[in-house]
C-alpha cells in the first residue's frame, strides 16, 4: 500500500515535465522560415478551440513563440483579453498585432475601441489611419465600412451633422456598388437617431421606415422611434399603436442588440413603459394600455 503514493507521485513528476518541456519548447535550432511554417501550423491546428479556453490561448501563445511576428496569433491572443474584461492585457497584445500588421489591425483596434471601451475618438483616430494606409480603398473590419463605424462613433459623440455624413457616404458607395438593399439595416436606424437628435422629424421618419422595410417590417428599434416622433406631432393614437407593435416586436427579438456589450441606443422594456405613459398623459381621453 505504501508504494501506490509514491507511484502517483512519479506519475505527476513525469506528466509536470512533459508539460514544462512542451510549454518552453526551444525554436532557435529552425531556421526563420521553418518557424513561420511551425507558427501557422500551431496556430491554425487550434482555430476549433473555444476562443479564450486555456487550450485555445496555450497554443496561440505556442504559436507566438514559434514565431513572435505572426500578427493574426498575437490579434487573436488579445480577443481573449478583450472579452474576458481585461483591458491592460488587451492593448499590450492588440499594440502588438497593430504594429505587426496596422493595415489589417489598426482599423479593427478601432472597432474594439468604438465597442468595448466607447471611447470614440481612439475609434475615429483608428479608422482615419486607415484612410492613410489603404488610400484606394476602404476598409471594412468586421465586416462593415469604416465610414458606417465613424458614422456611429460621431453619434456616439453627439456630433450627428458628421455622423450622418459618414452613414451618407457608407450608404451612397453600397448603393453604388451593389445596392441599397445590401447595405446594413442599422445604417438607417443610426442616421435616423441622428437626425431624430437634430429634431429633423422628416428626414428621420424615412430613415425608420426604410429600416422597416429592409427588416420586413419587424423592428422595435423602428416602431419605437417612429412613436416618439408621432408623440411629438401629437398623433398620440398612432403612437400607441406603434409602441404595441414595438412591444411585440422586441419579445420575439426583433430589436438592435450586440453580443458581450450594449449596443448604441439600445432600448428596453422601460423605455416603452415611460412611452406609454407619457402617451396616457398627453391623451388623457383614451385610457388604452400597450
Amino acid at each position: 500500500m505504501e508504494k501506490l503514493p509514491k507511484y502517483f507521485l512519479s506519475i505527476f513528476v513525469l506528466i509536470l515535465a512533459f508539460s514544462c518541456s512542451e510549454k518552453g519548447k526551444d525554436y532557435s535550432a529552425l531556421s526563420k522560415e521553418e518557424r513561420k511554417k511551425l507558427s501557422v501550423e500551431i496556430f491554425d491546428g487550434g482555430s476549433h478551440l473555444p476562443q479564450g479556453s486555456p487550450k485555445s490561448m496555450t497554443r496561440i501563445e505556442e504559436a507566438i513563440s514559434a514565431d513572435p511576428d505572426n500578427c493574426d496569433a498575437v490579434r487573436e491572443l488579445s480577443v481573449a483579453y478583450l472579452k474576458r474584461g481585461m483591458p491592460n492585457k488587451w492593448k499590450v497584445e492588440m499594440d502588438k498585432a497593430v504594429a505587426c500588421n496596422a493595415t489589417i489591425w489598426q482599423p479593427y483596434r478601432g472597432y474594439n475601441y468604438l465597442w468595448f471601451y466607447r471611447d470614440y475618438k481612439k475609434a475615429i483616430a483608428d479608422f482615419d489611419a486607415s484612410d492613410t494606409l489603404t488610400p484606394n480603398f476602404t476598409d471594412a473590419p468586421q465586416g462593415h465600412s469604416v465610414d458606417y463605424w465613424r458614422g456611429i462613433a460621431y453619434l456616439g459623440l453627439k456630433d450627428y451633422e458628421k455622423s450622418i455624413s459618414y452613414f451618407e457616404k457608407y450608404l451612397t458607395q453600397i448603393t453604388e456598388e451593389s445596392g441599397e438593399d445590401w447595405a446594413e439595416p442599422t445604417a438607417f436606424l443610426y442616421r435616423g437617431i441622428a437626425y431624430f437628435e437634430k429634431r429633423n422629424f422628416d428626414e428621420a421618419l424615412k430613415d425608420f421606415d426604410k429600416l422597416l422595410f429592409y427588416n420586413r417590417d419587424h423592428s422595435a428599434d423602428g416602431k419605437y422611434y417612429k412613436a416618439l416622433i408621432l408623440k411629438e406631432k401629437e398623433d398620440c393614437e398612432t403612437a400607441k399603436k406603434l409602441l404595441a407593435d414595438a412591444k411585440v416586436d422586441f419579445a420575439n427579438g426583433y430589436y438592435n442588440n450586440r453580443d458581450y456589450v450594449e449596443t448604441l441606443y439600445q432600448i428596453f422594456p422601460q423605455d416603452f413603459d415611460k412611452l406609454n405613459s407619457e402617451l396616457e398623459t398627453q391623451c388623457p381621453h383614451k385610457n388604452e394600455t400597450y
